[in-house]
């Protein structure tokens, strides 16, 4: 048997409720679904250390998500595994008419504008709804917040240059500040939002993923502090024993021995 066939018939025995595991009959799309997007975020982590090892079998965990909503919705009558592999199978040959049809083949970027537009012209036969309304609000908010601005830019609602962002942004800081020093958390945290919202405009603007870059953030503030934490406990002193003075000049160490090494 087909490897894939013999997964979904694993899921179909599990679902089974004669004989089956209480667990896996017991759950529903929703109570299912924050494990797909935790599988989804162990792909990405495994891709971005580069254990292939770690990657196949996230993917596999990934995959079962997908056997697993399927035979749900086959329980109830709506679809099946085939037809999810059959709907995106449809899907990659529409959206690729320069491989599976006689379109010319495009550039890398005349090839994402063609994609876009693929994909706007899907929306458009679908029943009226919002230009926005089918971005996912599962995504992480900075990448909604990205993607919510490039479909808005693709109808002209867009700052046309990267220093009318800058200065949006420095707008936005400022209220931000007004609002702290007025000492209102929930206008602040507004406020801190719209300064989120436009940072991920500023990435939009330069084609930058601005989860990436995040994350990149995050590692580095790791890999430093990890440096703090080291020099401290060579001389038996923790973090909670030293001062953020001591903190501040070892970080700013951290940072020279990084330059040192680029």
């Amino acid at each position: 048997m087909h490897p894939v066939l013999e997964l979904v018939e694993v899921m179909a025995r599990l679902r089974d409720p004669q004989g089956g595991c209480p667990w896996d009959l017991a759950q529903s799309f929703a109570t299912i679904a924050p494990y797909t997007l935790e599988e989804a975020y162990e792909v990405a982590d495994a891709i971005e250390r580069g254990d292939m090892t770690d990657l196949r079998d996230e993917l596999g965990d990934l995959l079962l998500q997908v056997v697993y909503h399927a035979r749900m919705a086959q329980e109830a009558e709506d679809f099946d595994f085939a037809d999810v592999a059959r709907a995106v199978t449809e899907k990659m040959i529409r959206r690729h008419p320069h491989v599976f049809g006689a379109a010319e083949r495009p550039s890398l970027d005349g090839q994402s504008a063609a994609w876009e537009d693929i994909k706007a012209a899907e929306r458009a036969a679908k029943p009226a709804a919002g230009l926005l309304e089918d971005i996912p609000l599962a995504l992480p908010a900075l990448t909604r917040a990205a993607k919510l601005s490039r479909r808005a830019a693709r109808v002209g609602f867009v700052w046309p240059t990267l220093s009318e962002v800058m200065a949006k942004l420095r707008e936005e800081i400022a209220e931000l500040e007004a609002e702290v020093v007025a000492g209102d958390p929930a206008k602040a945290g507004e406020e801190l939002g719209d300064v989120l919202f436009v940072c991920a405009n500023i990435a939009r603007t330069l084609d930058i993923d601005p989860e990436a870059a995040l994350r990149g953030a995050n590692a580095k503030f790791m890999r430093r502090f990890a440096f703090i934490e080291a020099a401290l406990a060579a001389k038996s002193v923790s973090p909670r024993d030293s001062n953020l003075a001591e903190m501040d000049r070892l970080w700013d160490e951290a940072k020279a021995a990084e330059r040192g090494r680029t």
